[in-house]
């Protein structure tokens, strides 16, 4: 018998007689709560997740008995558990947890180390024995990011005090349920040497398996198989799935496994393309929400009437379990120098309980160590939690919006701030010829529309030769446009298709540029040009010598979201400051969004325009190494197998290439290496 099935003489689900059990109906049930419960709430001003804990209490087993907390609702709960987790490691850079690693581990603990020391005390003044009181201590302990989607909607994931929660709620879950695992242990009498050698270890490796080889085999397979959308769906999902059930088999709970496979996927996904909106839609949208409903259906709301005395542990536990939750934050927050703002927002978002929770007390009830007085007690704390939290978030959020925290050292020597400049991508035209790149060229193009809420401009020109088009050439040219209207609908941007019919490629570009209003060129390169169009011109060449706006010529020969590192070479005179801030924008921008480093170099020529730019570099705050030598040795000793690389074309002279001779030997000493060369008009 579990928590979800203790039996009371009344319930308010006797005024069913049976409750629905056809598929269908159950399913549309669901479907109905989903959409009704959230509009419902919303108009009263609160989150609509709370609308579905509520509703869950409503149509649960303990409530109207609409629906029973069957096998189903549980697999399909669970699945929705290991999304949330999931989803919230996908938020969680690695590198960010690396540079600030202070603050996750230090509230990590704090959240932690504070309910527990105050709920062991309160389970022992309570008349529980030593053990009984450390797990329901380790209940308070822990927490799940419940109020995750509101993070979201507010836009204020990569905020310090979101990113030191995101970061703590794997160091507290872990050591929650290493907790539970030891009480087990102690109360069968095996907590032996032995256990220690095993788990401690055991999740070490496990924990390094999961975050350096999900992310190679990860961009092998896009490697091989990026161009199936289908596939790389897939993969992720069965990452996620494995990865827990790996868990499982080191006793560690599942959502454990679930958080560290987001935070390996995430380094091989980049936050704004269509694959990571597919994961983002389809968790947020169906499976979080039947988790949500499940959580609610655990709660008897009549227990209190039922057992009066019930009231004073519930209440209790209850207060206990969100004043630590409370000061923990608070500590954090006034050790770090935040704001009250900062400190409701990481209050709200680990005083949620619902996933390591349920795990511990429903183990806790059936070895004996609690009663069914404290399991109702803890799912009304589960109820509460869940309620406040997004609420909380809701409330407090909005302020970290207008009063961001300072950016620290650590974070400003990573390359994330940005410089003040026009900004560019508002409507990025795209070139779509070759089925092979224009995968990576919408990707990279989807990344800076996105983040400004502009327009995607795919074009395609056929030739006109004075004589009627193949229909098999306009067929092309449609299933061209389609897919790249498909991958930005995907990633939920605007898009605009454009099929043109022009007496020539390049012309038909550049006169689109102007028809369309463009303010970005991204187009494909081969990585070289032949004698003959060194003398009379390529397509690239008569586009970047005569485009109107910035072009950006990009070779990617792997998947853009296989980027690990971002290297950004300024190699001579050529570029004035104002494109070199307009080029490490651009490189900032993909520096966040592929979750990859930032390294710029300089190569030293000896003038003025040398310390103009180390100037600009250092006011970036960027990760500066000044380089002399010969660029195309010296770059290529710096690129890593995985590294994209950025340029500023150098300047055309008569018989060679328009983005001249760098580019073109920096690519044939690293062929397999991607490149962006950025042209601006003179």
């Amino acid at each position: 018998m579990t928590a979800g099935q203790l039996v009371w003489p009344f319930s308010l689900a006797q005024i069913f007689d049976e409750p629905i059990t056809d598929p269908v109906a159950v399913f549309l049930t669901i479907l109905a709560i989903m959409l009704v419960a959230p509009l419902l709430v919303e108009r009263l001003r609160l989150p609509g997740i709370i609308g579905l804990i509520l509703a869950g209490v409503v149509v649960g087993p303990y409530g109207l008995g609409i629906l029973e907390r069957d096998s189903t609702i549980v697999l399909l709960g669970t699945v929705g558990l290991l999304f949330l987790m999931f989803l919230g490691g996908l938020e969680t850079s690695l590198d960010d947890i690396k540079r600030n690693a202070d603050k996750p581990v230090i509230f990590g603990l704090a959240t932690f180390l504070v309910p527990m020391v105050l709920g062991t005390g309160t389970g022992i003044v309570l008349g529980y024995s030593f053990w009984a009181s450390v797990l329901i201590a380790s209940c308070f302990a822990s927490h799940t990011l419940v109020a995750l989607p509101v993070l979201n909607k507010l836009g204020i994931m990569r905020h310090p005090a979101s990113t030191a929660t995101l970061g703590a709620t794997l160091i507290t879950n872990v050591l929650a349920l290493l907790v539970l695992a030891v009480v087990v242990r102690a109360d069968e009498g095996d907590l032996t040497l032995g256990f220690w050698f095993f788990l401690i270890p055991s999740l070490i490796i496990y924990t390094f398996v999961v975050l350096w080889g999900v992310p190679r085999l990860g961009r092998w397979f896009f490697k091989k198989f990026g161009q199936d959308e289908g596939a790389e769906f897939t993969f992720v999902l069965a990452a996620l799935f494995v990865v827990s059930y790996l868990a499982s088999l080191i006793e560690i709970e599942p959502i454990v496994g679930a958080f560290l496979a987001g935070v390996a996927i995430t380094q091989i996904i980049p936050r704004l393309s269509p694959l990571m909106n597919r994961v983002q839609f389809i968790g947020n949208t169906l499976f979080i929400p039947i988790f949500l409903i499940s959580v609610g259906m655990l709660v008897d709301p009549l227990i209190l009437v039922r057992e009066p005395e019930s009231l004073l542990i519930v209440t209790v536990i209850v207060l206990i379990e969100v004043v630590s939750k409370l000061i923990a934050a608070w500590g954090t927050t006034r050790w770090f120098g935040w704001g009250f703002p900062s400190t409701m927002v990481m209050f709200g978002l680990s005083v949620a309980q619902a996933a390591s929770t349920l795990a511990a007390i429903t183990i806790a009830f059936d070895i004996g160590l609690v009663d069914e007085v404290v399991v109702n007690a803890i799912i009304m704390m589960i109820l509460v939690s869940c309620v406040m939290s997004p609420w909380v978030v809701a409330r407090w959020g909005p302020q970290l919006q207008r009063q961001p925290e300072q950016t620290s050292k650590t974070e400003a020597a990573s390359g994330t701030e940005k410089p003040n400049e026009p900004v560019l991508g508002k409507r990025i035209l795209v070139p779509v010829a070759n089925p092979n790149t224009e995968d990576n060229l919408l990707q990279l193009a989807i990344i800076l529309t996105k983040r400004v809420e502009g327009t995607l401009l795919p074009l395609h020109v056929l030739l006109d030769h004075k004589q009627p088009v193949m229909e098999s050439s306009r067929t092309n040219q449609q299933r061209l446009l389609d897919t790249a209207e498909n991958i930005a609908a995907a990633a939920a941007i605007p898009v605009e298709t454009i099929g043109r019919l022009d007496d020539s490629i390049e012309w038909g570009i550049l006169r689109s540029i102007r028809e369309r209003d463009a303010d970005l060129l991204i187009c494909g390169w081969k990585g070289f040009s032949t004698y003959r169009e060194n003398f009379f011109g390529s397509v690239i060449d008569t586009i970047v010598r005569s485009a109107p706006v910035p072009v950006l010529v990009s070779r990617f020969p792997q998947p853009i979201e296989n980027t690990e590192d971002i290297l950004f070479a300024i190699t001579g005179q050529q570029a004035n400051i104002s494109q070199i801030k307009a080029t490490l924008t651009i490189a900032q921008a993909l520096a966040e969004e592929l979750k990859a480093p930032l390294q710029v170099l300089q190569f030293v020529v000896n003038s003025p325009h040398d310390s103009q730019v180390r100037g600009l570099l250092e006011q970036a705050r960027v990760n500066l190494q000044p380089i002399r030598g010969n660029p195309v040795r010296r770059i290529t000793e710096v690129l890593a197998p995985n590294s994209l690389l950025i340029l500023i074309e150098s300047t055309y002279q008569m018989g060679q290439p328009a983005l001249g001779r760098e580019p073109e030997a920096i690519t044939r000493a690293n062929w397999e290496t991607n490149i962006i060369i950025a042209n601006f008009p003179t």
